[in-house]
């Protein structure tokens, strides 16, 4: 799992500025800059197609967390 630091590093290479930002909120503005999806923690029932996602391995717990 990425620790919020490496996430704020990524986001300060794109020119992001994470402010006050939460994990998730964070994640899904880098998804829009790398011209993706913003869909970190939304996967339906635990299923996702996206397997090279970077965000992957945070993702899923994540989207299990949101659902309970």
């Amino acid at each position: 799992m990425m620790k919020m630091q490496e996430i704020r590093e990524i986001a300060r290479g794109m020119g992001i500025k994470s402010g006050r930002l939460n994990k998730m909120k964070l994640i899904r503005t880098i998804q829009l800059g790398e011209g993706n999806f913003d869909c970190f923690a939304s996967a339906a029932e635990g299923e996702c197609d996206q397997s090279l996602c970077k965000w992957r391995e945070d993702c899923l717990p994540a989207s299990k967390k949101l659902l309970s």
